[in-house]
């Protein structure tokens, strides 16, 4: 889905999307109405999301407030997104912060890796393709660092951890994308 679910509404305003953006934390807000929280509060540090109180640090347009940057009201509110991502979006998070991002991370990667419609560069599908097999080759693979015939439900350990890391490097290298996409220029 490239935009918030259809009989959904902004959970600050109560109405209507209206330059609609999802938040890291996967839920949707209308651009101004987020931008009018992360206002109120302190303009050194991100938003909290009014939902689950998580700290948003990337806001990505849906494909709908993309289209409208010809207007002179979605251009200043796409804007000023851009430089909040610009801000918020390449802070070092914690550990616990991007394993909350992965599920919102990978679900939009994996649809535009599968979309040829979409933009996103060759090298970058080859390193998301050449970590998963890598991965599936490990997992798959009798030699492990910890062998399951000798450790056995423990001996799982490593191969969680190998795919732990995977998805973290690729939540990690697709983030860096969204940043520099929806982040703008610096000018």
């Amino acid at each position: 889905m490239d935009g918030p679910p259809a009989n959904d509404c902004c959970a600050i305003c109560h109405g209507n999307f209206h330059i609609p953006h999802q938040a890291n934390c996967s839920h949707w807000y209308c651009g101004n109405c987020i931008l009018e929280v992360w206002n109120h509060g302190s303009a050194l540090q991100p938003c909290k999301c009014p939902l689950c109180r998580r700290h948003i640090t990337l806001l990505v347009p849906s494909h709908e407030s993309s289209e409208q940057a010809d207007n002179p009201e979605a251009s200043e509110v796409i804007r000023k997104i851009e430089s909040y991502n610009r801000i918020f979006g390449s802070h070092s998070t914690g550990l616990s912060q991007r394993l909350q991002d992965l599920p919102f991370l990978i679900k939009r990667l994996f649809r535009e890796v599968m979309d040829p419609q979409r933009s996103l560069p060759f090298v970058i599908k080859a390193r998301v393709f050449l970590a998963l097999l890598s991965t599936v080759i490990y997992v798959l693979s009798p030699v492990d660092i910890i062998p399951e015939a000798l450790f056995g439900i423990l001996g799982l350990l490593d191969d969680v951890i190998i795919a732990l890391i995977f998805f973290l490097h690729v939540g990690t290298l697709y983030r860096a994308i969204l940043v520099r996409r929806y982040g703008g220029s610096s000018t």
